[in-house]
């Protein structure tokens, strides 16, 4: 990049830009990257424990639908902010003492979950705890960017993406091991994530070049927020990724509610849509190395748009309706595995930690709203179609945004 004939001079143990970017990526970048992509798993598969169940909650607590919406969307919430300062304190601090050290603090709300589970106050709280689950996508972004050359980095992203694939594993197997005891999912959680924190402070490992941060936590947060691209991926982000986390939380409700499954029905189906969103979202990034990741996430914004129309009429479930909702999920996935391609590729190593955090959390935010409305209008119109079409609006947006504006974005190391 141009700014970079202003730079001081690399340190002795930093690659040359040239040869870090013709370098195959080592057999630590790949240790690296399974380690992140196993731990983006288990945290978010701890993140979504409640949505799941959230059915089960609302018979057991007499909810109404907002008060069961808001439930599942406070961990959302919590989590998409957290990540700003997990971002930032992982630049400072590295990925390695922040991924054990956010594992095992998840474990904390995991198992706080089972004596709350009778007060829909205790519940409220302990979902916010809960939230700290959904920040250490902050964590692993930064590290597997550090680890894999400029023409890699897309389809590494994007194989750590898939780690979004808790929202899929809690799911399909939270309601079955709930079967076999109330209290097993947040047993079975907790142990999973004792043994992944116990790891991770073994294997997981900094880049020997990676450049530390000196000044204030504020001071690089400002210095991201006052980058044009880190507010323009964030409104990306919150439609692509957005849009799964929001169905990822809320498919089980809109199933159960609208096409009258069991929770154990719905929790598979929606398992299957969180599935589709991570097969595709490696293959958003293996085509950002290829194309300019604007154009895949135009494209991929406007599948999600058309199938959203379709889904506003509410057609049968299949096989209509299970063709449109797979669909929006494979727009939905490429498009979050391509806006984090043209993150690694706009943004300098340094600050990718604190840009990360703040298009991660606008990211989740966008997950943390569509709940809520979607509950809201069913509670008022008894109909999800104004939902859908909402989403149809704002993922054509985004399509139309992408093309016009961020395609013209050059590409840089």
């Amino acid at each position: 990049m141009n700014s970079a004939v202003k730079q001081p001079p690399e340190p002795p143990d930093a690659p040359a830009p040239a040869a870090a970017a013709a370098a195959a990526p080592s057999a630590a970048a790949y240790r690296n990257l399974v380690m992140a992509t196993i731990g983006f798993a288990l945290t978010f598969w701890a993140w979504n424990l409640i949505a799941p169940m959230s059915g089960d909650y609302k018979d057991r607590l007499g909810l109404s639908s907002f008060q069961q919406s808001l439930l599942v969307a406070v961990p959302v919430l919590v989590g998409s902010l957290g990540r700003i300062p997990v971002g930032a304190l992982t630049d400072r601090y590295g990925a390695k003492l922040m991924f054990p050290l956010v594992s095992a603090l998840t474990i904390v709300p995991v198992l706080l979950l089972i004596p709350a589970r009778n007060s829909y106050g205790v519940m409220l709280a302990v979902g916010f705890l809960l939230g700290l689950g959904g920040t250490t996508f902050a964590i692993g972004v930064p590290l597997v960017n550090s680890w894999f050359p400029p023409a890699r980095r897309g389809f590494a992203l994007g194989v750590f993406g898939m780690g979004m694939g808790g929202v899929a594993l809690s799911g399909y197997f939270t309601p079955r091991i709930a079967k076999h005891g109330d209290n097993l999912p947040s047993l079975v959680v907790a142990g999973a994530l004792v043994v992944f924190a116990l790891l991770a402070a073994v294997l997981v490992s900094d880049h020997p070049g990676r450049k530390v941060p000196t000044d204030t936590l504020a001071h690089r947060l400002g210095d991201a927020a006052r980058l044009r691209v880190t507010w323009e991926l964030s409104a990306l982000y919150a439609i692509g990724f957005g849009g799964i986390v929001a169905f990822g939380v809320y498919l089980p409700t809109y199933l159960k509610t609208w096409y009258e499954m069991s929770p154990t029905e719905a929790g598979a189906k929606a398992a299957g849509f969180a599935l589709v969103t991570v097969v595709f979202r490696p293959i958003g990034g293996w085509l950002s190395d290829r194309v300019h990741p604007a154009l895949v996430t135009a494209g991929a914004l406007l599948l999600a748009a058309l199938m959203a129309v379709v889904q506003a009429f509410e057609p049968p479930l299949n096989p209509t309706g299970t063709i449109a909702l797979l669909a929006m999920a494979a727009g939905l996935g490429t498009a979050s595995g391509s806006v984090f391609a043209l993150v690694s590729q706009v943004t300098p190593q340094a600050k990718v930690g604190s840009v990360t955090g703040i298009v991660g959390a606008m990211g989740g935010l966008g997950g943390f709203v569509p709940p809520l409305v979607m509950g809201a209008i069913y509670s008022a119109k008894d109909s999800y179609a104004i939902g859908f079409m909402l989403l149809s609006d704002l993922a054509l947006a985004g399509c139309v945004y992408a093309y016009a504006r961020m395609r013209n974005l050059q590409r840089g190391g």
